[in-house]
C-alpha cells in the first residue's frame, strides 16, 4: 500500500511541477486529478484506520506479555514479548510512513484545487 501511496504523491508532484514551471495544465486534467486524489484519500484513510487499529492491538499484546513477565515472575512469558516486540516495532514505522503519506495527500489536494482555482481567474 505505501508503494501506491508514493504513486500518488509523486504523479500529483509532477503534475504541480508542471503547473510551476509555466506549463498550463488544462482545469479538466486538474480537476481530474483532484477528484482521483479525493477517492485515494478516502482508500488511505481506511488503510490507516485499520492499521492503527492493529497498532494499538500489538501495542497491548507487547505491554500485557511484559507485565505478566515482570509482575508474574513467569519468565517464559518473555517469549510472546520478545515476539511482539519484534513485529511492533516495524509496524510502527510503516504506519509512521502511512500516516505522513496521507498527510502529504491532503496538502496535495490543497495545492491542486488552489491551481485549479487560479486557472478559473
Amino acid at each position: 500500500m505505501t508503494d501506491k501511496l508514493s504513486r500518488k504523491i509523486s504523479d500529483c508532484k509532477e503534475l504541480l511541477e508542471k503547473e510551476a514551471s509555466g506549463d498550463r495544465v488544462s482545469k479538466e486534467k486538474l480537476e481530474e486529478e483532484i477528484n482521483s486524489l479525493r477517492e485515494w484519500i478516502g482508500f488511505f484513510q481506511h488503510e490507516r484506520l485499520i492499521h492503527l487499529l492493529v497498532l494499538i492491538l500489538f501495542a497491548i499484546l507487547t505491554f500485557a506479555s511484559f507485565a505478566i513477565c515482570v509482575l508474574t515472575l513467569f519468565w517464559p512469558m518473555g517469549i510472546p514479548f520478545v515476539m511482539f516486540m519484534i513485529l511492533l516495532v516495524p509496524y510502527i514505522f510503516h504506519y509512521y510512513k502511512l500516516e505522513n503519506g496521507v498527510q502529504m495527500l491532503y496538502e496535495l489536494y490543497d495545492r491542486l484545487k488552489d491551481c485549479r482555482d487560479r486557472e478559473g481567474d
